[in-house]
């Protein structure tokens, strides 16, 4: 009985020692941070989320909403906790899943394959990408403590994002001609406008800095930063494909018409101009010379009556001499 009594003491210390001196060291490697909490609350730094530069994306209304405290972040390394503490580990490395990846449901999107939206044009088009994503380190709290599934809430509201800047896309070279043709007072803007679906295959870029710029407050929502966007194809349906492309082949050609005659007017412009430039040139040329002659004029009027006089009976004996016929009036004939 006595070995029994004193068994007993002796296992659960053997038990405690193994449970929580053996197994109570844990690691954390190169790509992981941890959170150690005890009794399910984080070691607190003080301040919050807010004050952190990545709380600068959050509108005003969305500061108090995602306002998560800081909490202190363990690196790589070989550490050991209290049997109440628990250490929650989490990966920083990237990740990169397609744009249509649904966490909680991986048949949905085609398997995730293709992701669909609509343009402003009511074209219902497929999308094809990859998103790369971070757990960020300045806002550990929200990934782990603040939101059940986060990689669900970064997909969705990645996705919303998406599809509204779809919806309302205008790509800029065409907003620029519609403003310009607004503003000469004409309809051009309106029978030069392109389709939807168009302007987002030759913008990708744009639209991939746009949604950039748009998610940029993610890390302060959720705890996770969007490090790229990458949209690399957008394909319409089927059924439309071919209306499309003999809708673009249209549009190309009045373009081409268009530039063609904008072409032509220019040549005709410059060659008026030169034209003008040219008689310009033709008439100065012959005023020099009686701007000259009457010049020489003043100068022998200023000088003598008689000097003029004499210029101007010399001329008219040149003249004569090259005359055919002289007709001589009455009045010079007494003289």
């Amino acid at each position: 009985m006595a070995e029994v009594l004193f068994g007993v003491p002796l296992g659960l210390l053997f038990w405690f020692f193994v449970r929580y001196g053996v197994l109570g060291f844990y690691t954390v490697g190169p790509n992981e941070r941890a959170v150690l909490s005890t009794f399910g609350r984080a070691q607190r730094l003080g301040g919050s989320s807010i004050e952190d530069p990545i709380a600068q994306a959050l509108r005003p209304d969305e500061r108090e909403r995602y306002k998560y405290p800081q909490i202190r972040v363990i690196g790589p390394g070989f550490y050991w906790k209290l049997p109440w503490q628990s250490a929650h580990k989490v990966s920083v490395a990237t990740n990169t899943v397609s744009i249509a990846y649904d966490p909680e449901d991986p048949q949905a999107n085609s398997g995730g394959r293709v992701l669909e939206a609509v343009t402003k044009d009511q074209l219902n088009t497929g999308l094809n990408g990859q998103l790369r994503f971070t757990i960020s380190e300045r806002n550990l709290y929200a990934y782990v403590f603040g939101i059940k599934n986060p990689v669900a809430h970064i997909m969705g509201y990645f996705v919303s994002v998406l599809r509204d800047r779809i919806a309302n896309f205008e790509a800029p070279d065409a907003q620029a001609a519609l403003d310009a043709s607004t503003e000469a007072g004409g309809e051009v803007g309106a029978s030069v406008q392109g389709i939807s679906i168009n302007d987002l295959r030759k913008n990708l870029r744009d639209l991939n800095d746009h949604m950039a710029e748009d998610c940029s407050s993610a890390a302060a929502r959720y705890g996770i930063s969007l490090d790229a966007a990458l949209i690399t194809g957008i394909d319409p349906p089927l059924d439309v494909d071919s209306a499309l492309a003999a809708i673009n082949t249209a549009h190309n050609h009045v373009s081409s018409e268009i530039s063609l005659a904008q072409a032509a007017a220019d040549q005709k412009i410059v060659q008026s101009r030169r034209a003008v430039e040219i008689e310009t040139l033709n008439a100065q040329a012959e005023v020099e010379p009686l701007l000259t002659l009457a010049a020489q004029l003043r100068i022998l009027l200023a000088t003598s009556e008689a000097a003029l006089s004499a210029y101007v009976r010399n001329a008219k004996l040149g003249l004569r001499r090259r005359a055919r016929q002289l007709v001589l009036t009455a009045e010079r004939e007494a003289r």
